[in-house]
């Protein structure tokens, strides 16, 4: 496992250049830790949670040690909760360079597909699909403008159909068709300097992952930063963990 460092900001990311980076989830586990990379690397972070409550605890810790973070309420599965998002992020930042679908929710490990409760599935579906597909409705425009865009979902690989089993239907099935909208996304941004990639951060130590899981939140947190970071010409429409792509 390759550890993200910090690096200098560039020209291009010096004060009222800076480059500017939204995380789904961020208060805690793995969107916490791809906040703090982020900030290390130079980027003003946009720090988002269910309550601004939870977003402004995790803010001001990183904070505290010089980070560039703001605290921001964002529910994925509102629509009016993203669209006053993104009118505050266009009129303060003027831009967006990164977004990092990282919200997520649902694992039902207790369900199968033939009893699997619908409610959940369509929860699933909401928090780990259409809430990054509203996301992106929302802040594709803002990265147009300046011709750059890193988009990170990050899936898992419960969503792929090498390894197929019975367990959480819901969740999986969800993260899937994540993976399809990564593909989409990619193709339809092709040439536009937006990329748009899925990232696997493997069994992390996690509310969701649990105490036992092999994976700490920053080495979680190690794929999603790094597809954030891309150059110019970097992959896109891949999924990819440890930093290298892997079936879908």
């Amino acid at each position: 496992m390759t550890t993200v460092r910090p690096r200098k900001s560039t020209p291009a990311e010096t004060e009222g250049t800076r480059r500017v980076a939204l995380v789904t989830g961020a208060n805690r586990g793995i969107g916490l830790a791809v906040a703090c990379a982020l900030a290390e690397h130079g980027l003003t972070v946009l720090l988002t949670a269910r309550t601004l409550a939870a977003a402004e605890s995790a803010a001001a810790d990183l904070g505290a040690r010089g980070l560039r973070v703001a605290p921001h309420q964002l529910d994925v599965t509102d629509q009016r909760s993203v669209d006053r998002l993104r009118r505050l992020v266009e009129a303060e930042c003027g831009r967006l360079d990164v977004l990092i679908n990282n919200a997520g929710a649902y694992y039902d490990d207790a369900q199968h597909a033939t009893t699997a409760d619908l409610a959940i599935v369509h929860a699933a579906l909401d928090v780990n699909l259409i809430g990054p597909w509203r996301m992106c409705q929302a802040f594709v425009p803002l990265m147009r403008r300046h011709r750059y865009g890193r988009i990170v979902n990050v899936s898992s690989g419960a969503g792929t159909f090498r390894d197929p089993d019975a367990e959480a239907p819901a969740y999986s099935v969800s993260k899937a068709a994540l993976n399809m909208l990564t593909v989409k996304l990619a193709a339809d941004l092709r040439s536009t300097g937006i990329l748009v990639n899925a990232a696997c951060p493997g069994w992390v130590r996690t509310d969701m992952g649990g105490p036992n899981a092999d994976r700490s939140p920053e080495e979680g947190a190690d794929t999603p930063v790094w597809l954030a970071t891309l150059p110019d010409g970097g992959p896109t429409g891949g999924l990819f963990r440890d930093r290298r792509p892997i079936p879908w």
